[in-house]
């Protein structure tokens, strides 16, 4: 989704106040794709600082679809994204300072809310998703969803080749 900036970039400074619809349906990452299964619209608000400094403030709320990191079950995972960008169109990349923010999500005259919203996303992203806290996982032998049931494969046990560091832990272990 585009937004026209032209009002605060011309001589009037004219702040602009949009609701735009999320139209992201999915959220591509490295580690894979994830569908986008609510989403709220997006209200944008861009202020003229000075010269072709901005402030552009966006928030929005949706949800994620992305499976356990231990069992791999769909967990719903709420984002609710209030950013602030301070960016400044007139300097390049590499004249920008620590308080501006990269502005590659300006082209022209032109707001890419879509290309700000997934910068925002992928700094958002959870390290770590678990369907509940005391998730089981897969069987390391047939697969099993351990949080569903049990399965009848044996326990391969430890690797005998630790028993060196088990030992080293056993005798250093307070009491």
């Amino acid at each position: 989704m585009l937004i026209n900036l032209s009002d605060v970039m011309s001589d009037q400074h004219k702040t602009v106040e949009e609701t735009v619809p999320f139209t992201m349906e999915s959220v591509r990452t490295k580690s894979g794709e994830y569908p986008v299964v609510n989403s709220e619209p997006v209200h944008v608000r861009v202020e003229h600082v000075k010269n072709k400094e901005m402030l552009i403030y966006a928030d929005t709320r949706f949800t994620v679809l992305i499976p356990c990191d231990r069992c791999l079950e769909d967990v719903r995972y709420d984002f609710v994204l209030n950013c602030t960008k301070h960016v400044d169109t007139g300097l390049s990349d590499a004249e920008l300072t620590e308080e501006l923010d990269e502005s590659n999500f300006i082209d022209g005259y032109h707001l890419d809310v879509d290309r700000m919203l997934y910068q925002e996303i992928l700094s958002e992203w959870p390290e770590k998703v678990l369907c509940r806290e005391d998730c089981r996982g897969l069987c390391g032998v047939c697969g099993q969803n351990l949080n569903t049931g049990s399965c009848s494969c044996e326990d391969p046990g430890l690797d005998p080749r630790m028993s060196v560091v088990r030992d080293l832990f056993k005798n250093f272990k307070e009491v």
